[in-house]
């Protein structure tokens, strides 16, 4: 018999209104040729089409002139030698071009769901047994993008959700690239990616022991120009292109409301989404409070698993993890050390639940597997749903299982605090499968969570409905442990 959950009444869905500016490419020729007709037009003909713009679009985007500016410079770069020299083209003309090479793009159109809930850094002015949470979801837009939004909001002393209304502007951060690379680590980890060792020397072999992003990325499309490269080469130097592009940093402004942030794909490694963050408070050895995400880059082609790290979710470092153990999807960190080594979660062959132990945080080797499924609801495979939550009796543990008609349901499994390899239950029967309000969408038959805490004695649990909007429920925490604990 399963154990009664209490869903809760909130519901998120996609929400059209969400825009941010992207930049429009039309490929070398065609941006040669509109920045010419634009240089050719009369000044007063510019300003006027400029002021009309910025009329229609300046309510909807912080920061517009900039964004314009900024757009402006990249279309200068991808015309190239398509273009004569622009010496003295005025700023409004600077502008206007940027404004005809801008697109509008709503970042979740297509899904809103997958959320990940933490406890926020700011826990001031609340009611006796109030708790204030961060809760993160992945975005989908059109062509399937994916990138990480953000919602705030308040669980009361009886366990209900306020969710605090989202800010009428989205922002994207400035990316700054300043990583400084290892030429031993850089290789090792291109050789876990299958990338061919001539081409690797090709690329790292005029590079000293340690490099920065520029020299890295510029060594890495010198070769690339080599005309004698075959397909299969190309493809190997694409993927250090790729790597060299996965390591940045990002800053919002303090000025804007955290629901206005959005991490969209900046890197080469990420250009098809950001995929299923999850996100954990993590508690150092001192007391000190980090927040770290695990999530999954797609180019496309490949998965790269990759960290975000932040302490105030304003400004994030992302980098790639690397080894063995963080191979795939379904990566997890727990909240603390464990015998003084951080500890992860992980899904290596894409069936079983593994735990990884390390030094480093971004280094991941020999993991163990730790569960398999058992169970008819989880033949299929069987993965986590989201960071482990420390209880008295042991690490809980909220999972996913897919069955027949490939539909996922959440269980939940509990794991010992010394030794988290150690599974000491594992619940027979799910703890929720989608009903008939959740089971269509765009992915139909999913409920899928990316992280949960517990409030009050209560586990809540957000998750995503058949890939499309998002929802909660609410558990008993001593009910599910006496259930796993007996199951």
């Amino acid at each position: 018999m399963r154990i009664i959950v209490n869903r809760l009444p909130n519901r998120l869905y996609p929400d059209f209104k969400r825009v941010i500016v992207r930049f429009l490419d039309i490929g070398p020729e065609r941006t040669a040729d509109l920045i010419q007709k634009v240089v050719q037009m009369d000044e007063s003909l510019a300003h006027k089409i400029l002021t009309q713009t910025l009329r229609e679009f300046s309510r909807r985007h912080r920061n517009l002139t900039r964004t314009y500016k900024d757009h402006y410079v990249e279309a200068v770069k991808i015309a190239g030698s398509e273009i004569q020299e622009l010496e003295g083209i005025s700023e409004d003309k600077k502008m206007l071009i940027g404004s005809y090479l801008s697109k509008e793009y709503s970042i979740s159109s297509a899904a809103f769901f997958n959320p990940s809930m933490v406890e926020s850094p700011d826990q001031t002015g609340l009611e006796d047994g109030s708790k204030r949470v961060i809760i993160s979801f992945r975005a989908t837009g059109e062509g399937h993008i994916s990138s990480i939004v953000f919602h705030t909001g308040v669980i009361d002393r009886n366990n209900q959700i306020h969710i605090e209304k989202a800010g009428h502007h989205v922002d994207q951060p400035e990316a700054i690239k300043r990583h400084v690379y290892e030429k031993k680590m850089t290789i090792e980890k291109l050789q876990e990616m299958d990338v061919r060792q001539d081409i690797i020397s090709a690329v790292l072999d005029p590079l000293n022991d340690t490099f920065i992003y520029g020299e890295f990325l510029g060594s890495a499309l010198n070769v690339l120009k080599d005309s004698s490269l075959n397909e299969e080469e190309r493809r190997a130097v694409e993927q250090i292109v790729w790597l060299a592009d996965s390591h940045y940093e990002i800053s919002f402004s303090r000025d804007t409301h955290l629901s206005e942030r959005v991490i969209f794909p900046i890197s080469y490694t990420e250009r098809r989404g950001i995929e299923d963050a999850r996100f954990v408070r993590f508690v150092a050895d001192d007391g000190k409070v980090t927040y770290y995400a695990t999530y999954s880059a797609y180019d496309g082609y490949t998965i790269l698993p990759k960290i975000i790290v932040t302490e105030d979710f304003c400004s994030f470092k992302v980098k790639p993890l690397h080894g063995r153990g963080a191979q795939n999807k379904n990566l997890a960190l727990f909240p603390r050390k464990i015998n003084g080594k951080y500890a992860m979660l992980s899904r290596i062959d894409g069936i079983n639940s593994y735990v990884g132990f390390s030094d480093h945080i971004h280094i991941w080797d020999d993991p163990i597997k730790v569960q398999e499924p058992k169970h008819p609801w989880e033949y299929i495979q069987l993965g986590n749903c989201g960071s482990p939550i420390e209880t008295p009796e042991g690490w809980l543990v909220v999972t996913h299982g897919v069955g027949p008609m490939r539909q996922y349901c959440l269980g939940a499994m509990l794991l010992d605090l010394e030794d988290p390899t150690k599974e000491i239950g594992h619940l027979k029967e799910p703890l929720l499968a989608p009903n008939n309000e959740e089971r269509e969408g765009y992915v139909p038959n999913v409920v899928y969570s990316c992280g949960s805490l517990i409030h009050n004695d209560t586990l809540i649990v957000p998750y995503g409905t058949s890939d499309t909007g998002a929802a909660f429920m609410a558990i008993d925490v001593d009910t599910l442990l006496k259930r796993i604990l007996n199951s």
